[in-house]
């Protein structure tokens, strides 16, 4: 796992996905804002608060107790809101405040699945109706920007300052018809890597432009592949190399320096044939062989049958030691698991609790430049 001090900051603007050479691509560098005093407040929390940081959980509608529990007595540094919250905009903004009571001087970032068409968790009074993907991709970039803007705003107007989108995955026009995840439910933006960058790009400047950063998914994409991970288990991508021309629209996010990006649960063969890509050195390597300093989040670790499995101990710690920081589980009950998961390992392996503690910076940093915490 790459360490956050003393680290060089190296440029994401290497050669991209499919290109020639360095000299192809013109991205900034991915320096990020000094880290130090983060991973400085990192290094101060109890392992088990430190644990909790690396730990995003699901609430429903209003906190019911476990969704309390997990944050209050887990110390879950992060939630993602599952939707069913009456009172739209109103409502949510009501539910945020009480969650961000209970995380003390770390704060508690909230999260939403925002992609629009079928997965769009939070409606209601406030809330447009945000158009899938595959309808976003015929808006001028321009255009797109503007209306993701008026979306963003509507987010942080109630307390979301993470939005889980935009689905950054290309689909081969070869495998639209078979590809249950994304093309099949008009989630991606489309074939052309060149042109699935373009609209991820304009999709998060308008979120940033409104105060919300974005998690781009699912690295290093779901459009090769033909099963849904969220149903299916031993979900497999037999073409993604770590050069393909896929991975161009990850690489570019990386290179604007997106807040986080998310990892899926498929497996990629010829990156790596042993592991789940959320947790996979190997995979992640990828992103962090870029230069990207961001925060890495996996896809769902509490109800996808990919990672049935593994041990709900296993799964945090795993994704940590693979080079990743936040572990989601849309299912708050297994936070326990999780936060003891990374605690033991810690406890076990120096270098595992350095890297945990790298990863706690990276996530406290995320959290400062939203405005949410100060590490100072």
């Amino acid at each position: 796992p790459t360490t956050v001090a003393s680290t060089p900051r190296s440029s994401v603007a290497s050669a991209a996905p499919g290109s020639a050479t360095p000299s192809d691509t013109s991205q900034p560098t991915a320096a990020m804002d000094p880290i130090a005093p983060c991973l400085a407040m990192a290094e101060g929390l109890s392992l088990k608060a430190r644990a909790g940081q690396l730990v995003m959980v699901g609430v429903s509608g209003t906190l019911d107790a476990s969704e309390r529990t997990a944050i209050s007595t887990y110390k879950a540094g992060s939630v993602i809101l599952m939707g069913g919250t009456p009172g739209g905009v109103k409502g949510v903004a009501k539910l945020t405040a009480s969650v961000r009571k209970l995380g003390g001087r770390t704060g508690v970032l909230v999260a939403a699945d925002q992609e629009g068409g079928l997965v769009q968790r939070l409606k209601g009074p406030g809330f447009a109706t945000i158009p899938s993907a595959a309808k976003q991709a015929r808006l001028a970039d321009s255009a797109l920007t503007a209306a993701a803007k008026g979306w963003g705003t509507a987010l942080a107007k109630a307390g979301v300052r993470l939005d889980l989108a935009p689905v950054a995955d290309v689909v081969p026009a070869g495998n639209a018809s078979s590809n249950r995840p994304i093309a099949r439910l008009g989630r991606g933006y489309g074939s052309d890597p060149k042109r699935v960058s373009a609209k991820v790009g304009a999709f998060r400047a308008g979120m940033k432009a409104a105060g919300v950063e974005s998690a781009v998914k699912h690295f290093p994409g779901l459009g090769a592949v033909k099963g849904n991970t969220d149903f299916t288990a031993n979900v497999v991508d037999n073409t993604t190399t770590a050069t393909s021309p896929l991975l161009k629209p990850f690489h570019d996010a990386a290179a604007a320096r997106t807040g986080a990006v998310m990892v899926s649960s498929a497996i990629y063969r010829k990156i790596d044939g042993k592991n789940v890509a959320m947790f996979s050195p190997k995979v992640i390597g990828i992103l962090r062989g870029w230069g990207y300093e961001g925060v890495v989040i996996s896809d769902d670790l509490g109800a996808a049958v990919a990672v049935k499995q593994v041990p709900a101990s296993q799964r945090a710690y795993r994704l940590v030691a693979a080079g990743g920081d936040i572990a989601l589980t849309v299912n708050p009950s297994l936070a326990s698991s999780l936060v003891s998961g990374l605690v033991a390992r810690a406890k076990s392996n120096p270098s595992f609790s350095r890297a945990m503690t790298a990863s706690v910076g990276r996530v406290l940093q995320l959290k400062e430049n939203l405005g949410l915490i100060s590490c100072g």
